[in-house]
């Protein structure tokens, strides 16, 4: 079930788009809901499908193809790796290595202290500053090598 300050801010974001056009606050909704829940289930994904009157495949299609969603539990810290070509091409590879080597955890896996979590991800935009990795899919970090991680993931840690 949809909670009253949930359906308040869903409302908030439908004022965006015209009447006939709900679907269209579909990105904003699941956002709302994955940060009250913290992740996404099939049964919240179809709740906001139902309230925005579009059909639950569609919703599901939103939250299985944007890498902001999680569809299971995340770690305190989402790191998302971009690891399309230019990013790869810059050594993406040796930076995923040494993440999955020091957090000892492998892609959609999170940390057993829970603090972590890793993601594959597709193309961040910012192909000059490769490779890079974002946070949270708040803060975005560039021209990593395995030194400049390791001081990221203590900044976070402490």
């Amino acid at each position: 079930m949809l909670t009253k300050k949930t359906i308040q801010k869903i409302d908030k974001e439908l004022k965006k788009f015209p009447d006939d056009q709900k679907q269209s606050a579909i990105i904003a909704a699941l956002q709302i809901i994955q940060t009250e829940n913290g992740f996404l289930t099939n049964d919240l994904i179809a709740m906001a499908a139902d309230y925005l009157d579009m059909p639950k495949i569609a919703a599901m299609e939103v939250a299985t193809f944007y890498n902001m969603f999680e569809l299971k539990p995340a770690g305190k810290y989402k790191i998302s790796i971009c690891t399309n070509i230019s990013c790869a091409l810059r050594d993406a590879d040796d930076i995923v290595c040494h993440l999955k080597k020091k957090l000892k955890i492998d892609f959609n896996e999170v940390t057993k202290d829970k603090k972590f979590s890793l993601k594959e991800s597709e193309c961040m935009g910012a192909c000059g500053g490769a490779p890079l990795m974002t946070v949270n899919n708040q803060k975005m970090y560039e021209y990593l090598t395995p030194q400049k991680v390791d001081q990221i993931l203590e900044e976070l840690d402490s």
